[in-house]
């Protein structure tokens, strides 16, 4: 096999498959996560708009094909995915939903120390403890498999029989 992609791009490793052992680690630390919102009383769909904006703010083409399918099952809306880059400027979001939102652009693009500070205020008025912790568990794992997709390229195909 050559090492060159039919657009002349290099071929790249699917690190998921090339290590599967640390993937299946993060798999299981994933699910542990979901458990974890789930008892701090952050539903599915609160879990996916986490995923799902993330997934956005990375570029994560992959990711925000298989979360966008896992948020429409759960029951979202999509209407409310169209424009959940712009959540701030709709009133579509409950307030927990904007609270977990802001935590988790402020857990992938760390550096900006008023966001977070920011974040966590809001946070603080709406959410426990535990949600809190929950909310950026879920930013940090949708965060590291947007970095397992992005470096390996995974490809989003089109459905079966599209």
């Amino acid at each position: 096999m050559s090492d060159r992609s039919h657009d002349s791009e290099p071929r790249r490793i699917f690190i998921d498959k090339q290590s599967p052992k640390a993937f299946h680690a993060m798999v299981q630390a994933a699910e542990t996560v979901r458990a974890t919102a789930a008892e701090a009383g952050l539903d599915r769909i609160t879990v996916e708009l986490i995923n799902l904006r993330v997934s956005q703010l990375n570029g994560c083409a992959y990711c925000l094909d298989r979360h966008t399918g896992a948020a429409l099952r759960a029951g979202e809306s999509p209407r409310r995915l169209g424009v959940l880059s712009a959540w701030r400027d709709t009133g579509l979001f409950s307030p927990l939903e904007r609270a977990v939102l802001a935590l988790a652009e402020a857990t992938t693009d760390p550096v900006d120390a008023a966001a977070q500070t920011s974040a966590f205020e809001a946070a603080r008025q709406v959410l426990s403890e535990d949600q809190i912790s929950a909310a950026i568990w879920v930013a940090v794992t949708i965060n590291a498999f947007n970095r397992v997709s992005i470096m390996s390229k995974h490809p989003v195909q089109p459905p079966r029989g599209e």
